[in-house]
């Protein structure tokens, strides 16, 4: 005979593994989101083996005279800078500094935000009060001027800073996600369950709450990765952020090749048709990200929140 206490264990387990195997089934019937995320993994894995495919390195200047300023060629398929270095491995590079930012600082995020909204969203009260007092000072300031002013603070900074930055403030938009769906299931039947057998509050909210919460957690995380990527590029483009001499990033290779006059109103100006590939790749390489993130993302949601996706 089964005992009380493994009840709940026993129903949730399988329950959540049927649950998880629907939704993949779901999102691979879905060709454009199978397609988009095979995509932002071929992008991203190329970014990872950036040393391997471009084993001179991001600042290797070509010393031969016709390499200079060059358009795409068979030697530099994406081109050359005004002083010789290669456009692709600059973007190879780029791509990785990008990724190796948005990621770690999406999981710091992910990490702070769950574990906070997770606790208020439990035990409320005062707690829940002052958590949620907090992230709504956070969120009520525009994340380009939250970066912005964090940036000329610090003065020159690399990716390990953005990821605290980017971590230290996009955690309230995952902890506001992760309270609402813990308050919404605190009080459902098979929790009561699990506390009348005499399981503790931390393991009724790590055993059963947030593992119910996964699909949710999922959805935030991946919004937060395209969302830190989109804010450092913008920053970036406007010469604040990380700097190309210290490490190409995707935002500060397409702002290299703009200069910013700062007098009585700001100038940009781009230039012409004479170097576009300069910053058309690194650019492109950019936009694919943004979109295939926001495909898969969307393809997520509806495959974990089917009633929702069609409301």
């Amino acid at each position: 005979m089964t005992s009380a206490a493994a009840t709940p264990d026993a129903i949730a387990t399988p329950a959540r593994r049927g649950l998880a195997g629907l939704a993949l089934r779901r999102f691979i019937r879905n060709p454009v989101a199978v397609c988009s995320l095979l995509v932002l993994l071929a992008v991203l894995v190329v970014g990872a083996l950036a040393p391997i495919i471009a084993p001179h390195g991001w600042n290797w200047i070509d010393l031969h005279a016709d390499a200079v300023h060059q358009a795409p060629s068979l030697a530099h398929p994406f081109g050359t800078d005004p002083i010789g270095r290669d456009m692709l491995e600059r973007t190879l590079y780029g791509i990785r500094t990008t990724e190796e930012t948005a990621f770690g600082a999406a999981v710091l995020a992910t990490l702070i935000g769950v574990l906070v909204g997770a606790l208020a969203g439990y035990y409320q009260g005062w707690l829940d009060a002052v958590v949620m007092r907090i992230a709504d000072l956070v969120t009520a300031y525009p994340a380009v001027v939250l970066t912005l002013a964090a940036i000329v603070y610090l003065g020159e900074v690399y990716p390990h800073d953005l990821i605290i930055i980017f971590g230290g403030y996009m955690w309230a938009v995952v902890a506001r996600i992760v309270r609402a769906h813990i308050a919404a299931i605190r009080t459902q039947e098979y929790v009561e369950a699990a506390r009348a057998v005499g399981a503790s509050n931390l393991r009724v909210l790590f055993r059963h709450l947030l593992p119910n919460a996964g699909g949710t957690i999922l959805v935030a995380a991946t919004s937060l990765v395209g969302q830190i990527i989109l804010i450092d590029a913008t920053v970036e483009f406007f010469n604040y952020g990380l700097s190309s001499s210290v490490a190409p990033s995707l935002g500060n290779l397409v702002s290299d090749v703009v200069q910013t006059k700062f007098a009585s109103a700001t100038t940009l100006v781009v230039p012409g048709s004479g170097s576009w590939w300069i910053w058309i790749f690194p650019s492109l390489v950019l936009a694919l990200i943004l979109i295939t993130i926001n495909l898969v993302g969307d393809a997520l949601d509806a495959a974990l929140n089917p009633a929702v996706a069609k409301g």
